[in-house]
């Protein structure tokens, strides 16, 4: 059985510990009572008192069918998740004596990333004596960005941690793909 987790949440009917609370509900006109008549209330509605505002003064409570509560609360999370974008971050690596071959080869994946909607992370990894060309690192990673330029902008210049120069270049926002023209617009031109 899957865990609950919205279960715990809410202080419903007895657990709720405040001597006057704030009803509010369907055919329910919000006013502050005690607790008592309020769980009075809920019983006659053939509902649950549910602490909605733990903070408030005094406490807000529902009533409301419980279950019915957790459900569309449930509802409201999964299609918020649903609306979520996952951006992934995508990591090109580079010698500080890339050829050109190969930066040709790393830039084609780079705008393939891009125009997926990834991030991508560009380093150079200085090996053993190979950081004493730190400024050729850098020219590299800026030459990249450059060449990136109508596909991403970038978020953070080129930054030496320990071994490694790091850029990072993050999708332009795409813009409205062009309509095409009815087909017999087309064989009319």
């Amino acid at each position: 059985m899957k865990k609950d987790n919205l279960k715990g949440q809410h202080r419903i009917n007895e657990q709720i510990r405040a001597k006057e609370v704030r009803i509010v509900g369907d055919n329910i006109e919000p006013t502050v009572v005690s607790i008592h008549e309020a769980l009075r209330i809920a019983e006659e509605n053939e509902a649950d008192l549910v602490e909605i505002s733990p903070n408030a003064v005094p406490p807000v409570c529902r009533i409301i069918d419980y279950s019915k509560f957790l459900y569309q609360l449930k509802k409201k999370q999964k299609e918020m998740k649903a609306k979520q974008v996952k951006i992934d971050v995508k990591e090109i690596r580079f010698g500080p004596q890339t050829d050109d071959h190969d930066y040709n080869f790393k830039l084609k994946h780079a705008i393939g990333f891009l125009k997926d909607g990834d991030k991508v992370k560009a380093y150079v990894f200085f090996k053993g004596r190979s950081i004493l060309f730190k400024e050729q690192g850098e020219v590299l990673l800026l030459r990249f960005a450059n060449d990136l330029e109508e596909y991403g902008k970038v978020d953070q210049m080129p930054v030496l941690e320990g071994k490694r120069m790091t850029i990072f270049i993050s999708p332009k926002k795409a813009a409205a793909p062009k309509k095409e023209k009815p087909a017999q617009q087309k064989e009319e031109n």
